[in-house]
């Protein structure tokens, strides 16, 4: 029997055992556990990877600890603006949107990009009246709202900066991320979903990395499923995702080579902060990220749960 396997991420950067309670430390690895549990149970089923990483991602954008779907920080103006993506490693089909607004679930609407329409990715109006067209649920401002984060912005907004969720310079006790996931389905087929409300304060209708295919988001059956966390910036001018199955593809890297080297050696030269989850058609799971930690969990046939918070 053709191995299952799935793993997800929450998100990355200073994220300190010193600076945790036990409480958030407990509702993460909770949270955590939930999501991988949903999705192992689906390819347990015998349903796609590419179902599984929609249902695992739904489940952490309806979870407030993330900064995803629900839990989206605020913009400079006031607003969420969220960004996800999808990929099918077997078809290599993909959908995104960038920038919507009062999307229950982005990580669904992308989807439906992919299955619906003759684009890759949709943006802003243009996205979320697409949106309308195809069903996907909407919801009020105050479904978003969450007091944490409108500290956190009003704080941003004070010393007009922008801030990645997991930045330790505020409100250290309060991390919050980008989520993601992975999947390996009994037939062999990968795939990739990530979804983000992107950074606090941000303006311009900034867009990150997440759903951007090759960058943030990637999926090959030939070689790895990828998603990606952190300071999307960089992962957007080293394209990360792209970069990792290149190295497999061209240069025969290992999973675990590939990704050792464009985290810890690439991405470090060049600044950049954060990490990512990768999986290949022979079950093996990297979490590999540069960061004091990174929320992430894993599941491989009817191993144990791993769930992981520091380094």
């Amino acid at each position: 029997m053709n191995p299952i396997a799935i793993a997800i991420h929450g998100g990355a950067g200073t994220i300190l055992r010193a600076l945790m309670t036990d409480e958030k430390e407990k509702a993460y690895s909770q949270a955590l556990q939930e999501a991988v549990e949903r999705g192992h149970r689906i390819l347990e089923k015998g349903e796609s990877a590419l179902k599984a990483v929609e249902e695992t991602v739904r489940q952490l954008e309806d979870c407030i600890l993330f900064n995803a779907g629900r839990g989206s920080v605020f913009t400079h103006e006031g607003q969420h603006e969220m960004d996800a993506a999808i990929m099918c490693g077997t078809t290599g089909m993909a959908g995104a949107v960038a920038g919507v607004r009062r999307v229950r679930n982005p990580i669904s609407l992308a989807t439906a990009v992919m299955q619906h329409s003759e684009h890759v990715l949709l943006s802003g109006e243009g996205a979320e009246t697409f949106g309308r067209k195809v069903g996907a649920a909407f919801e009020p401002d105050d479904y978003f709202f969450d007091a944490n984060r409108y500290e956190q912005w009003q704080a941003a907004k004070a010393e007009d900066t922008v801030l990645l969720d997991h930045n330790a310079s505020y409100l250290t006790d309060k991390k919050f991320g980008t989520v993601g996931a992975v999947a390996l389905d009994v037939a062999g087929n990968l795939a990739a979903a990530t979804s983000t409300g992107g950074m606090t304060n941000k303006k311009f209708n900034r867009i990150g990395d997440s759903p951007i295919i090759g960058a943030g988001t990637y999926a090959h059956n030939a070689t790895c499923a990828i998603s990606c966390t952190g300071h999307g910036e960089y992962f957007m001018r080293a394209v990360v995702a792209y970069d990792v199955s290149c190295l497999i593809e061209y240069k025969g890297m290992t999973l675990a080579e590939a990704c050792h080297y464009v985290v810890q050696n690439k991405l470090k030269k060049q600044g950049g902060e954060g990490g990512l989850i990768a999986l290949n058609t022979q079950g093996e799971i990297i979490l590999s990220f540069n960061s004091e930690g990174m929320y992430r969990a894993s599941k491989r046939n009817n191993e144990p749960i791993y769930v992981g918070i520091y380094e």
